[in-house]
């Protein structure tokens, strides 16, 4: 089996990306793994799947921490995509499925609940204070990160894969 990606003419320019974290997943130091896709035209153009940095303490503050790397990957992407002369004026739309990581996100005070996230993680909020990323609420099941962040049922695994993009090629389609 051969796979590629299928970018479709006439899609959508502009740069979309998908967040999210599992939460304490590594048994050995229950860090949690964070990941993101970004598409354009429909298909992906960037990934990413890591350990986080640190150990956090609920499920909100891994998804804050995975969204916080993503947006600095959106500001490295429209950085070069400007480059390239792709005028994109607007805020790059990041999907979280994690409500309270966006609320935390757009909330500037520091709660005694959240002050342990370290500060350099607080730069997310900057970026949607400037309008340089909306973070916006997607259903799980629409959440394409979730293949980059955890294991999942063979046909929830499936549909997430084909979401973006990504599709079989045919045998006789590759040179």
């Amino acid at each position: 089996m051969n796979y590629g990606i299928l970018y479709k003419k006439g899609g959508a320019e502009e740069l979309l990306a998908f967040t999210d974290s599992d939460y304490a997943g590594d048994v050995e130091d229950r860090r949690s793994t964070s990941g993101y896709v970004f598409l354009m035209t429909a298909g992906p153009v960037a990934w990413s799947s890591r350990k986080q940095p640190l150990v956090t303490l609920s499920t909100t503050k891994a998804e804050f921490v995975a969204a916080a790397a993503c947006a600095c990957q959106a500001v490295w992407m429209r950085r070069i995509l400007k480059k390239l002369g792709h005028s994109h004026n607007g805020s790059t739309t990041v999907f979280c499925d994690n409500s309270l990581t966006i609320k935390l996100s757009k909330n500037p005070v520091m709660h005694g609940r959240s002050k342990h996230i370290d500060v350099r993680f607080h730069f997310l909020r900057d970026l949607i204070k400037d309008g340089a990323i909306e973070l916006v609420h997607c259903g799980t099941e629409d959440q394409v990160a979730d293949v980059m962040t955890k294991p999942l049922k063979l046909d929830t695994f499936l549909r997430l894969r084909e979401m973006p993009g990504v599709c079989e090629v045919p045998d006789k389609q590759i040179a």
